[in-house]
């Protein structure tokens, strides 16, 4: 197995971006900017690297090579964006990778790009990129080409090498386990579990019940052996069940108006392991948005609207409306999926000021509305 906080080291090791991989100081998939410069890079490096994988690491500075992380990034439907878009779509992976010297709430994040036979190009235009748009890498660029794209096995010494070099090893496991149980999380309960005598799973978060269930909060999950996240929120509840051979994360989201608040299953997230060393996730959207009068959301959604307007002139909040300003992501979010189609424009056009708020929790639910709208959508997608 590859240790991934390795295999991130030595990547950035060698020398600056090439060929196979590439490195940004975030994602940005709210826009259709954002979404085009992520797809555009991913078309390229599959081209040029159709025998061996190749890689793109999140939270990096681009000049000085600083790892500085980035928030948690759990979209597990990532694959159903790059389907959308590219024909001959390359399989990816993306995982999040804790390091010492980052805060626990942030993460590096890698993107696995694996090896396939036929080119990708845009089967449809996005931004400002046409269909049948096709990319390649040159150096550290990547350009369009009106060619066809040659074959080429030039990468595949140097990617297996540094792949090769980023090995797990029992002291890596060992000391990761240690460190994740003392020194990460000695603020709250911790465990740990092996499974099938070779992976190990880390979890901690604070129990809490609500109606009879009990749920963890604060949850940090970890895959300890490839050093990935597997879950990781400051504010949302999970459930966790296990036996031998499988570990299932399901995670609920606080929802409701008027200070009424229920837990909603969002999604499942199941690991199974096998005992040739390989193992699978699955993932299951078991969300139902609740439904409300429309009547009633109408004027929620006018009153939120108006808060937002008067925010973006600069005027004073009260008291009050600091705290409607805190649930107003979620409360948009909800007119939404109940059929307010302006409500999620409206959501994204108001980030420069939401994240200015000096109360950090405004734009944490930003981020987490956010994150469950793209889960949403992407579900639909599928």
């Amino acid at each position: 197995m590859i240790n991934k906080r390795l295999l991130i080291r030595n990547l950035l090791a060698h020398n600056d971006e090439s060929s196979f991989y590439d490195k940004k100081r975030q994602l940005n998939l709210h826009t259709k900017e954002g979404k085009a410069k992520f797809l555009k890079h991913i078309c390229a490096l599959s081209n040029s690297n159709p025998s061996n994988n190749s890689y793109i690491v999140v939270g990096v500075e681009d000049e000085s090579n600083e790892m500085v992380g980035d928030d948690f990034f759990d979209d597990s439907h990532i694959q159903n964006l790059v389907n959308a878009f590219l024909e001959n779509p390359p399989k990816i992976q993306y995982e999040n990778v804790p390091f010492p010297n980052l805060p626990k709430d942030r993460v590096v994040g890698l993107v696995t790009i694996r090896p396939k036979s036929k080119p990708s190009f845009f089967k449809k235009g996005i931004h400002t990129i046409p269909a049948q748009a096709a990319f390649v890498r040159i150096g550290s660029n990547s350009v369009p080409t009106e060619d066809k794209i040659p074959y080429t096995k030039l990468n595949i010494e140097t990617v297996l090498r540094i792949e090769n070099n980023s090995r797990n090893s029992i002291a890596h496991t060992l000391d990761s386990v240690i460190d994740f149980v003392n020194n990460r999380h000695r603020d709250m309960p911790s465990q740990y579990r092996v499974f099938r005598e070779l992976f190990v799973i880390c979890w901690s978060g604070v129990p809490k019940k609500i109606r009879n269930t009990h749920f963890l909060s604060r949850v940090d999950i970890e895959l300890v052996n490839e050093q990935i996240k597997l879950f990781y929120s400051a504010q949302d509840v999970v459930t966790i069940t296990y036996d031998e051979s499988s570990f299932t994360i399901t995670e609920y989201v606080p929802l409701g108006l008027n200070d009424q608040t229920s837990y909603y299953p969002l999604e499942a997230q199941k690991l199974t392991f096998f005992d040739n060393g390989y193992y699978k996730i699955e993932t299951t959207m078991l969300f139902e948005p609740p439904q409300y009068n429309r009547k009633m959301l109408y004027h929620i959604f006018n009153a939120g609207l108006a808060l937002l307007d008067k925010l973006q002139k600069g005027l004073a909040l009260s008291e009050r409306e600091f705290h409607d300003l805190e649930y107003l992501p979620y409360t948009l979010m909800l007119c939404y999926l109940n059929g307010f189609e302006e409500a999620k424009p409206k959501l994204i056009e108001a980030k420069p000021v939401l994240k200015q708020i000096p109360r950090a929790e405004v734009y944490t639910n930003f981020k987490e509305a956010m994150r469950v709208l793209r889960k949403v959508k992407y579900n639909k997608d599928s």
